[in-house]
């Protein structure tokens, strides 16, 4: 019996994705990872505590499929204040991630063979989120060079009729890139010029390192068009916990309400207490970790500027960085191969985040500065496969 006739067609040569690597932690006993977007940092404790005082309460039952009604309260009274536009709770649906909540937006929008415009380097799941509900991604790529700036020419080439929307990841994974304004006028009015709608991933909006975020959805004429994605994973240390939001017109959180049904009912009671408390206490949280965020990624930025062998673009968000390995002489892979050998640090490859990713790797900076230095004087100990890179060169 030949197991893989059973399995789906479109599985049956699917990559691995991005994932944590358990044979590369096993085999180091002094490796740091750095290839996982998972914060060293343990969840504030006043988010621990309403979830258990909460959980001692009685809230460990199904909830509402639709979200626990004090946390979409809480989604839209954060929201008037944050970015003074109003939100009611038909527009909200919470869900187990906001990882699950874009398979759900692909789900819900997408026939057979409905084209998706994605900018790479992307979130390395986004193509398989297509994929599984049968549409069709279309990379369309920014550059380093171009310091990652969405091209309008290169977009409008990509449109066709059968494009049905746009993944925009604001700030980016895993390029740090944080757009303003300008691209998202531009967005807006590609968007309303082809009548698509946008998936605007936003969960990376506390790691904002310059000027105010504006979301997509408070541009004239994207309030009915863009179906937003929040995360409490990022923006509040809560990774573990599994819970996220979709905001959209509520005729399509209907369908997206729907197939959540089929697959697990509602997100876990007990996170969205917890997401109560993280929306309360937000402006504490933000400004408390923000602070040690921004000195990794200024640190880690410095000191990868000085190694005259990769090339990177200073971000402007997140916890990422995308240096490039062109001048090695070695590929994305075999540069991750040689540094988790040599040095005995994990990172991602770049081939993952799409076809604009080859030849650049992603760090993400989830430790504490101490390790960062301690990792950093390691790329000493990492030679050049053809003696371009020198174990001096820090």
């Amino acid at each position: 019996m030949n197991i893989q006739n059973y399995i789906a067609k479109r599985f049956q040569h699917a990559g691995s994705g991005l994932s944590l690597d358990t044979e590369a932690l096993a085999k180091y006993s002094d490796i740091i990872d750095l290839s996982i977007g998972d914060t060293d940092f343990t969840t504030d404790e006043a988010i621990i505590e309403k979830a258990y005082l909460d959980a001692k309460a009685g809230h460990t039952h199904y909830g509402d499929p639709k979200g626990d009604p004090e946390l979409i309260a809480a989604v839209c009274k954060a929201w008037q204040e944050d970015f003074s536009q109003a939100l009611t709770p038909d527009h909200v649906l919470v869900t187990a991630s906001s990882c699950l909540g874009m398979a759900l937006t692909m789900l819900a929008i997408l026939n057979p063979g409905d084209e998706v415009i994605v900018f790479s380097p992307y979130f390395a799941m986004y193509r398989s989120q297509i994929e599984l509900a049968g549409g069709v991604c279309v990379d369309v790529p920014t550059y380093a060079c171009e310091n990652y700036a969405i091209s309008e020419e290169r977009l409008r080439a990509a449109i066709t009729p059968k494009t049905k929307a746009i993944i925009f990841n604001n700030p980016t994974n895993p390029t740090g890139m944080a757009y303003g304004r300008e691209t998202l006028e531009l967005l807006a009015k590609i968007a309303q010029e082809y009548d698509l709608l946008v998936a605007a991933d936003e969960i990376y909006t506390t790691y904002l390192y310059e000027g105010d975020y504006i979301p997509l959805r408070t541009l004239p004429g994207m309030l009915e068009r863009t179906i937003t994605l929040n995360s409490f994973s990022k923006n509040f240390l809560m990774t573990g916990w599994r819970v996220g939001v979709i905001i959209a017109e509520p005729a399509l959180l209907c369908v997206m309400n729907q197939v959540n049904g089929a697959l697990i009912y509602s997100a876990p009671s007990i996170s969205q207490r917890a997401a109560i408390a993280a929306l309360e206490n937000r402006a504490r949280i933000r400004e408390r970790y923000i602070a040690a965020y921004r000195e990794r990624i200024f640190y880690s930025t410095e000191r990868l500027e000085k190694l005259p062998y990769l090339s990177l673009v200073a971000p402007k968000g997140t916890f990422y960085l995308f240096p490039g390995v062109e001048k090695t002489g070695l590929s994305s892979g075999e540069f991750c191969k040689a540094l988790l050998e040599r040095a005995h640090i994990l990172v991602s490859p770049g081939d993952v985040f799409g076809i604009a990713g080859k030849q650049h790797f992603r760090i993400a900076c989830t430790v504490n500065i101490d390790k960062l230095t301690r990792r950093m004087t390691a790329w000493r100990r990492f030679p050049s496969e053809k003696n371009r890179v020198r174990q001096t060169d820090l």
